[in-house]
């Protein structure tokens, strides 16, 4: 069994066992002609089920056929120009290879002596990215898993700096006293950290959005002030930078008025909209981030990374101590005292992947000019898309977009009942994921089921975006006939 480690002596297994796997997966994406095969769980778990993990196969190319059988036939395929469902983007060429290099090399970005210059690397990754939000020199921050992790990790922090020595705070009191701000469109990983970090249920105020979704500064204000006169501690407002459902963008400059005004941290969700700091089009429309005291950033969202390749950044490296744990086998603290860099000094994660590697790769081949161009693409698609949708009167669109996401739904002209116009769309998004020909997402607005593109392709055009809203339709219609023969 020691011929599969990966060392010194297995180094030509390892070369032609990845260049065999290369080559598979480069054959499905040459050939792949639609994002999805249309497969069913009660299709696929038998396959999978009759596989005995307890009998190996032992060769390389009868694995990958299990494989090409159990996962690559019928994976769902981002890089295809009608997926257009969630917030999942084609990843670049160099950061595929530094996902190969990192894997091989398995480093643990936890304590220096595990990584080395990969420690250095992220660090530097880091300080570029607090530069390009405009944090100041004070910044820091880590890699994480994902903007779930950063904005707990976020919140953690401004749950230890609300506590001691603020207004409102006083010793003996409960956390039951402190609350969080976030418009009701945020992610649900706001309400999530106030669980885990033991806030109050009532704990997360869900302030209303106005027409184009974004968080309304004067009820932000009112709550804000009713938080004071209860002799409650506003503990964070939770801005966001690209809303997972409607891609919008509060207003940060007014948001960052009213932190300072009221002594609150403000927390900028940018893992969607972090795209934007590397546009040469579009840097404006995050006005206002350079204010923040943390702010969450997905890479693997608008940065074409590959999952998972997301930061947590910080005004203050300071603040990053209430996630410091010292242990004697690990990371002791005369280390701090001899500048030995650990990250896990840092990170909610102890052992953690070289995510950073990607990243690094993707700037050294492209520049950031090179992703920037990417976004403003799917940006400026968006924008085509939203022209399309005003121009059908099939549909009705919600808002004009922020970033490259469209949320709409199908209009029969014959129908009224909105029920009946909720089950249509239903029916018309899973009729269409079945049939494989394009994969959109589905989400409400004020109370109805609306359809969404998730526009993260650049290869994808305006003429993907019409053949799917005609596919959308006749879908609709074949239920609407069908619920009229039932009715009849």
């Amino acid at each position: 069994m020691r011929s599969h480690l990966l060392n010194g002596l297995t180094a030509e297994h390892y070369r032609s066992s990845v260049t065999e796997g290369v080559e598979r997966v480069a054959a499905k994406l040459a050939t792949t002609d639609r994002p999805f095969t249309g497969v069913t769980v009660d299709a696929l778990a038998p396959r999978v089920d009759a596989i005995d993990l307890d009998r190996p196969l032992g060769d390389t190319a009868a694995v990958l056929d299990e494989l090409e059988d159990v996962y690559l036939k019928d994976a769902v395929y981002f890089h295809h120009p009608r997926y257009l469902a969630h917030l999942n983007c084609p990843v670049v060429i160099p950061a595929v290879l530094g996902e190969a290099v990192l894997s091989a090399v398995n480093s643990s970005l936890d304590t220096w002596d595990q990584s080395a210059g990969g420690t250095l690397i992220e660090r530097k990754l880091i300080d570029w990215t607090a530069r390009r939000i405009g944090l100041g020199p004070a910044a820091d921050g880590v890699f994480t898993s994902g903007g779930t992790q950063s904005n707990l990790q976020a919140l953690l922090l401004a749950r230890e700096e609300a506590k001691p020595g603020r207004a409102g705070w006083e010793k003996g009191d409960s956390l039951a006293k402190l609350r969080i701000f976030a418009s009701e469109v945020s992610h649900f990983s706001v309400q999530k950290a106030a669980k885990l970090l033991g806030l109050s249920a009532d704990s997360v105020v869900s302030i209303p959005v106005d027409h184009d979704k974004r968080l309304r500064t004067v009820a932000l204000a009112r709550e804000l002030e009713r938080c004071r006169y209860d002799g409650l501690v506003p503990m964070a407002v939770v801005a966001t930078a690209g809303t997972t459902d409607f891609g919008s963008i509060d207003p940060l400059p007014e948001i960052a008025g009213l932190c300072a005004q009221y002594d609150t941290w403000l927390h900028v969700d940018a893992a969607y909209g972090c795209g934007l700091l590397a546009s040469l089009k579009y840097r404006d429309r995050i006005a206002g981030i350079d204010r923040a005291d943390s702010v969450t950033v997905d890479y693997h969202k608008s940065f074409f990374q590959p999952v998972s390749s997301s930061a947590l950044l910080v005004r203050d490296a300071a603040t990053l101590r209430h996630a410091t744990y010292h242990a004697e086998y690990l990371n002791p603290r005369r280390m701090v005292r001899e500048r030995i860099p650990n990250q896990v000094d840092k990170s909610l994660q102890t052992t953690r992947r070289f995510d950073a590697l990607k990243l690094w790769l993707t700037l050294r081949v492209m520049g950031a000019d090179g992703i920037g161009q990417l976004f403003d693409e799917v940006c400026d698609l968006a924008q085509e898309g939203f022209r399309l949708l005003a121009a059908d009167p099939r549909y009705d669109v919600v808002v004009e977009p922020s970033l490259s996401t469209l949320v709409f739904r199908y209009i029969p002209a014959a129908v009224t009942d909105p029920a009946e116009i909720d089950r249509a769309n239903l029916y018309a998004r899973k009729a269409l994921f079945a049939s494989g020909e394009a994969v959109v997402a589905g989400t409400k607005a004020d109370g109805r089921h609306y359809l969404k593109f998730t526009l993260l392709n650049p290869e994808t055009t305006a003429a993907d975006i019409a053949a799917v809203l005609d596919l959308i339709a006749g879908h609709a219609e074949q239920y609407l006939g069908e619920s009229l023969d039932r009715a009849s």
